[in-house]
């Protein structure tokens, strides 16, 4: 255990930070499988909701700092192309 009266606050800091970063992580997994589940279960109309929703939180995600802006881009990209593979 830390000492110092910094160091002892910074533990606390890290702890709060890392259970928000926990949190919007694991939403954003969720958000994502239920766009896999429409996909899969060939549901276009579903899947295009589902795609928004997990867009909004990927940017959501990348604004917090919680994932790459790069890596939300990506996944987008690769989010719609499996959309667009099912309407076609």
């Amino acid at each position: 255990m830390a000492n110092i009266k910094s160091a002892v606050k910074r533990i606390r800091v890290t702890q709060v930070k890392t259970l928000r970063n926990k949190m919007v992580k694991s939403s954003l997994k969720t958000v994502i499988k239920k766009f896999e589940a429409a996909v899969a279960g060939g549901n276009v109309e579903e899947a295009k909701v589902a795609l928004v929703n997990a867009s909004k939180a990927l940017d959501m995600a990348a604004s917090k700092g919680v994932i790459h802006k790069n890596m939300a881009s990506r996944k987008k990209s690769r989010l719609a192309a499996k959309l667009n593979a099912l309407t076609a």
